[in-house]
């Protein structure tokens, strides 16, 4: 049987442990696609727990409880960068 169209969707839900790599950055496969989550160099090595709910991540310190990244996944973007609509500042002049 189909699910009935008329009716939402469960939320798709997970938890993950996971480490920072090297670079600052986690993956995460979604709909058969792997995503590289941006977190930050300052965590490289850091023991993580990922809270998924559909497209919606929390990332935790897994040893302090500290949230380190909130984000909604773009699944059309492979990189999920730190901060997309934060630019970089200009050099002084």
């Amino acid at each position: 049987a189909s699910p009935d169209p008329t009716q939402p969707g469960r939320p798709h839900d997970r938890v993950r442990l996971d480490h920072v790599d090297t670079q600052g950055v986690v993956t995460l496969r979604h709909a058969g696609r792997l995503h590289y989550i941006g977190i930050g160099r300052t965590y490289k090595g850091t023991c993580i727990k990922l809270l998924i709910q559909d497209l919606d991540i929390t990332i935790i310190n897994a040893t302090t409880g500290e949230i380190l990244r909130e984000l909604t996944l773009d699944p059309h973007k492979d990189y999920q960068p730190i901060d997309p609509k934060k630019k970089k500042p200009e050099p002084s002049q």
